[in-house]
């Protein structure tokens, strides 16, 4: 008889088992309170079947407190470090069933009644999913308040307006610093969009083809805090992978934002530029040339957003090509979407720290304007004294050298519609961010009392 290692589901071959568990055993760490919030739900919907009369119930109400209580212990056990998933178990949830059977008896080996690994792990990903979205934009909302800080310490401070990274037109480090929170706190739509698309409860689908067993998919639903269950159950199994596709797609729109941010500061804090300093504290040294102070933590955030991209283009590559109904390719989904959450959250909180500890030079910001930023003001003046536009800007063009430094204050002031210079309406930015605040922390208080109520 050849080589196999005995696990729950049967004898497999070690070198199959490696290749096949791959990573599961620790990225399943972060699914452990949602596979027993998940099993939780699923049992107590179990004992509320409505059977012929005559049939016994699968697990009864009170069998179904003892699973409960004993799944909140799982947790506060793997909390403190006295829960591991083994190879052997293969990944969570044979971890959690293992663990059942072996406080609870033939009890434990009920609570798989109805249900698969596939609508299992689909749940435990979407209510993670669910967790860390919250949770990631509420930092969406901790940056965006640090950039309108620091943009409205400066708010008519003049910084150069730039174009093809070239003098362009009077700006405004206040103009500057929330037109990046406007584009960051933008993106929330996408996060929202891919949030909507994960609140749907893909328990009870089983392996996406139902069971002859009279499921309330509904409760489950309810239970766990979900919208609603996603309704055809061959079409729970296959939004596996679309789900985490649509929220790295989010998190890669996002880091390219967060991206272009970083690139700002790292222009704008060279000696060339020098409008901003850097917080020392969140630069690094070389090990040869004692006077650097290196940007690396920016430089970091554009590969970080390179590497969302990569992983976003990942989850969509392995969908292209995969047949309906579930394929064990799906299992390197989360993995992804795992990576592109921790990269995106790590970056947003540390692009707050950094932003919160800029400086400005105000000298250096008043010694970057040139007679040229000014040619744009000078062609409307003449347009204003009854000049077509086309003529003054030709007028102006054919005769840059007439051109003069003006007062940049004065410039800056001068621009009072919506969102210019002197335009910009800062009590707009202040309630966009606590309403995003707000929401996020009303549905996490109702997320979590979901989840408590199941746990205990």
């Amino acid at each position: 008889m050849k080589n196999v290692e005995k696990t729950i589901t049967g004898n497999v071959d070690p070198d199959v088992l490696d290749y096949t568990v791959g990573d599961d055993p620790i990225l399943d760490r972060e699914l452990v309170k949602w596979d027993a919030a998940g099993t939780a739900a699923h049992v107590t919907m179990l004992s509320r079947l409505k059977l012929p009369k005559g049939v016994p119930p699968v697990v009864t109400p009170a069998e179904a407190t003892k699973v409960r209580r004993e799944l909140a212990v799982v947790v506060k056990e793997f909390a403190a470090g006295k829960f591991e998933i083994r190879e052997a178990d293969q990944d969570v949830h044979m971890a959690v069933e293992r663990r059942l059977t072996e406080t609870l008896g033939d009890l434990g080996k009920k609570i798989h009644t109805g249900r698969s690994r596939n609508d299992q792990v689909a749940v435990d990903v979407r209510l993670h999913i669910k967790d860390q979205l919250l949770a990631l934009e509420g930092e969406v909302a901790a940056l965006a308040d640090a950039l309108i800080a620091f943009g409205k310490r400066h708010a008519l401070l003049p910084l150069v307006g730039r174009t093809h990274l070239q003098p362009a037109m009077p700006s405004s480090v206040g103009v500057w610093a929330s037109g990046h929170a406007e584009m960051i706190l933008d993106q929330v739509a996408n996060l929202e969009a891919a949030y909507v698309i994960n609140d749907r409860c893909p328990l009870g689908s089983a392996a996406g083809y139902g069971v002859p067993l009279p499921l309330d998919r509904k409760l489950t639903s309810a239970l766990l805090g979900f919208a609603c269950p996603l309704h055809n159950v061959f079409g729970a199994s296959m939004a596996r992978g679309e789900d985490e596709a649509a929220l790295l797609s989010a998190l890669a729109q996002l880091m390219a934002v967060l991206s272009r941010l970083a690139e700002d500061l790292i222009l704008f804090s060279m000696p060339e530029f020098a409008y901003f300093r850097l917080p020392r504290e969140y630069c690094t040294g070389s090990s040869i040339m004692p006077q650097k102070y290196n940007p690396d933590v920016l430089e970091l955030v554009r590969s970080k957003a390179a590497i969302v991209l990569g992983l976003q283009t990942a989850a969509l590559s392995q969908l292209h090509a995969m047949p309906g109904g579930y394929n064990r390719d799906l299992q390197d989904s989360k993995g992804l979407y795992m990576k592109g959450l921790s990269v995106t959250r790590t970056t947003l909180r540390i692009l707050a720290k950094v932003v919160d500890g800029v400086s400005v030079d105000e000298a250096k910001l008043r010694a970057g304007f040139i007679p040229g930023v000014f040619a744009t003001d000078a062609a409307l003046r003449q347009v204003a004294a009854g000049v077509p536009w086309r003529e003054a800007y030709h007028d102006v063009r054919d005769h840059l050298e007439r051109l003069e430094t003006e007062d940049a204050d004065k410039a800056v002031r001068a621009k009072r519609h919506l969102g210019a210079t002197n335009g910009l309406d800062w009590n707009l930015y202040r309630r966009r961010i606590a309403a995003l605040r707000a929401d996020v922390a009303k549905r996490r208080r109702a997320f979590s009392a979901k989840i408590t109520a199941l746990l205990g």
